[in-house]
C-alpha cells in the first residue's frame, strides 16, 4: 500500500501513538510521518505508507501553519503548559505591544533548540539530559518567521498564528517574542493549521480512520511535478539510478511511472537528469 494520509492528531497522544494506531488499522508496519507534534499539540501529521516513506525528508521540509497560545507571566521547564513553573512574573503588556513586536519580529534569526526535544547531541537526545539534570549547550538552528499574526488578546492568553519554516520550535518562538514583551511566558496549546499544501481541513482524527470515513492521497495529486510515462528501453536504466537525457524539457523535478507504477522522482542537473527518490 503506497498511499499518503493526513491525520488531525488529537491532544495528549504522541506522533508515535498514531503511527501505532496506524499499523494496527491498516496492518502495516511501514508507516512514517513527516514532523514530530508534541503530544500538548494538535492538527496536521502527514503519514506516509509504503514506499511513499522514501518522501519523508521531501515532505518534512516544508513550511508549516500553525495557531499558538502563550500563557503571559510565567515560565516552565517544558516550554509548555504541560511543564514544572520554574519562575514567575508581573506584566503590563498592551495589545498595541505585542502587535508592534509581531510586525518587528526578524524574519530570520538563530533559534535555540528547546532542552525537551528529540535533538541529539553526542548521541543522545536533549530531553535525555534534561530529564537526568545534566546542563548542556543547547545547539542554534536558523529559522525562518514569514508570518506573525495576532487573532486575540484577553486576560494572560496571546493568541497568534505563524508561517514559519522547517525546524521552527513553537516553544522556543514563544519564549523569544515574550523576551521582546520584557516578560516571561510559556506555551498554552498548539494547533498546526498546514503543512505545506496539506490543510487541517482536509485531516482525519483517529475515530474517523477507524470507521472508514477518510481519504488517501497518491503522489501525483499531493506532488505538482509532471508525470511521463516511460518505455521499456528506458525502464532498466532508470531503474538502476541511471543518468537520462532531459528531452522532456523538465524544468525542476519529474515522476517517472512505467506500466502505471511509479518508479522514480528524477530532477533536472544541467541537460540530463538524475535520481532523485527511487520507488
Amino acid at each position: 500500500m503506497d498511499k499518503l494520509l493526513v491525520v488531525n492528531k488529537e491532544k495528549n497522544l504522541t506522533s508515535r501513538d498514531i503511527v501505532n494506531n496506524l499499523t494496527k488499522i491498516f496492518n502495516t508496519k511501514k508507516i512514517g510521518h513527516t514532523g514530530t507534534l508534541d503530544p500538548i499539540a494538535t492538527g496536521v501529521l502527514v503519514c506516509l505508507f509504503g514506499k511513499y516513506t522514501k518522501l519523508v525528508d521531501l515532505l518534512t521540509s516544508l513550511d508549516k501553519e500553525y495557531i499558538a497560545e502563550i500563557k503571559l507571566g510565567i515560565k516552565t521547564d517544558t516550554g509548555d503548559i504541560t511543564g514544572s513553573i520554574i519562575e514567575n512574573k508581573k506584566y503590563n503588556i498592551t495589545k498595541e505591544e505585542i502587535i508592534k513586536v509581531f510586525k518587528e519580529f526578524p524574519s530570520k534569526y538563530k533559534q535555540i533548540v528547546p532542552k525537551y526535544s528529540a535533538v541529539k547531541i553526542n548521541g543522545k537526545k536533549l530531553y535525555e539530559y534534561a530529564r537526568n539534570n545534566i546542563e548542556i549547550e543547547l545547539p542554534k538552528r536558523e529559522v525562518s518567521i514569514f508570518s506573525l499574526e495576532l487573532i486575540d488578546y484577553e486576560k494572560d492568553i496571546i493568541k497568534f498564528k505563524t508561517h514559519v519554516s522547517k525546524g521552527t520550535y513553537i516553544r522556543s518562538l514563544i519564549e523569544d517574542i515574550c523576551e521582546k514583551l520584557g516578560t516571561i511566558g510559556t506555551m498554552n496549546n498548539l494547533i498546526r493549521t498546514k503543512q505545506g499544501g496539506f490543510d487541517i481541513e482536509d485531516s482525519f482524527i483517529l475515530d474517523d480512520i477507524k470507521n472508514g470515513n477518510f481519504k488517501f492521497q497518491n503522489i501525483h495529486e499531493f506532488l505538482k511535478y509532471p508525470s511521463i510515462e516511460i518505455n521499456d528501453e528506458l525502464i532498466k536504466i532508470i531503474k538502476n539510478g541511471g543518468r537520462i537525457k532531459n528531452i522532456y524539457n523538465v524544468q525542476d523535478k519529474v515522476i517517472f511511472t512505467y506500466q502505471g507504477e511509479d518508479i522514480a522522482i528524477y530532477e533536472t542537473n544541467n541537460e540530463t537528469l538524475k535520481p532523485y527518490i527511487m520507488f
